[in-house]
């Protein structure tokens, strides 16, 4: 697959997917994607996409870190 934003060559990998459900962030690991072997960029399929939708507070939680939020 070529990068939409480089135009370099994927490949497919694991990797973390941030997602933001009911006011709460989340940072989903073990996620299927395509990723840019230049860029780094990732892409998601609609249905890995769709599946991370669904987190609905049934899921392990394997860890628990502080996030800072900053005003520019």
């Amino acid at each position: 697959m070529e990068c939409e934003f480089c135009g370099g060559q994927t490949t497919s990998k694991r990797a973390k997917k941030q997602h933001w459900l009911k006011k709460k962030f989340y940072i989903v690991e073990n996620v299927e994607a395509e990723v840019c072997r230049e860029c780094g960029e990732r892409c998601f399929s609609a249905k890995t996409l769709d599946t991370i939708a669904t987190i609905n507070g049934k899921h392990i939680v394997k860890e628990v870190l502080s996030v800072e939020v900053l005003t520019a």
